[in-house]
């Protein structure tokens, strides 16, 4: 079988887009792992297939590299922007992906607002904190930030009983001046530190109000900048979340799946 594809990256998160409109394409778990492979495969954090659906525009399917499947909030983005490359829209869109209906919003500069569902305060009952935005993220605040040990940290906390039995997702996160923050995260499904996660700097911008920060938030990641906007209810809920960065095409191919 031959499989187009085409890849994008979202600060330096990397996916493999399919077009799969029409429904011919299905792949199994060992399948999707193997053409994620950076050695055996084409390579990618992700794989995402685009696909119809009943009450939006499209259907986001997301497939970590291990063939789980989540929200990705950085693959959301490079979706949009393949979907528009697909004339599935021109600017402002809908889509269902993991956690139900999303909408975005493509610029002329190719920067993609995406807008995330709503979610409860963040819990901090624990000294890591805590928030589920479409996918589960523990949220620390550690200092010097580029020195700290991201994977065995982020391994020691996915795989902690208090997160049994699905696991989480991992941030640690460095406050820095002007309302801004430096994320990295080791990413559940992945098994190992990604250079951007859209949910992952989404939790810590959330997390972040709990120490004084205000909507808008930028955030440095190791594969570029992001920004967060959201508001915070009397209670601690968070409405109106969007993540806001780039999306790019880098290459297209075709490859022969076994």
């Amino acid at each position: 079988m031959n499989l187009k594809f085409t890849k994008y990256q979202a600060t330096g998160n990397d996916f493999i887009l399919i077009d799969n409109r029409d429904g011919k394409i299905i792949l199994s778990q060992q399948q999707i792992v193997q053409l994620c492979d950076r050695k055996f495969g084409i390579g990618a954090d992700g794989l995402i297939l685009i696909e119809p659906s009943d009450v939006a525009p499209f259907n986001v399917n997301y497939y970590n590299s291990d063939g789980s499947q989540s929200l990705c909030g950085n693959g959301s983005r490079a979706a949009v922007s393949f979907a528009a490359s697909l004339t599935l829209l021109k600017d402002k869109t809908s889509f269902i992906a993991y956690d139900g209906l999303h909408d975005a919003e493509l610029m002329p500069s190719g920067i993609v607002r995406l807008r995330m569902n709503d979610t409860n305060a963040v819990d901090a009952s624990r000294e890591d904190l805590f928030a589920n935005t479409g996918s589960p993220h523990v949220i620390r605040f550690v200092n010097n930030i580029q020195d700290y040990p991201v994977f065995e940290e982020g391994k020691k906390v996915r795989y902690n009983d208090a997160y049994k039995p699905g696991g989480t997702n991992v941030n640690f996160v460095e406050l820095q001046d002007n309302n801004a923050l430096f994320v990295r995260t080791y990413e559940r499904g992945v098994e190992n530190e990604t250079l951007s996660c859209g949910t992952g700097v989404t939790a810590a911008a959330l997390a972040a109000s709990t120490k004084g920060y205000t909507s808008p938030i930028q955030i440095k990641t190791l594969g570029g900048e992001l920004s967060v906007t959201f508001k915070k209810g009397v209670n601690g809920e968070f409405t109106d979340i969007y993540l806001i960065g780039p999306a790019q095409k880098v290459f297209e191919g075709e490859i022969v799946l076994p």
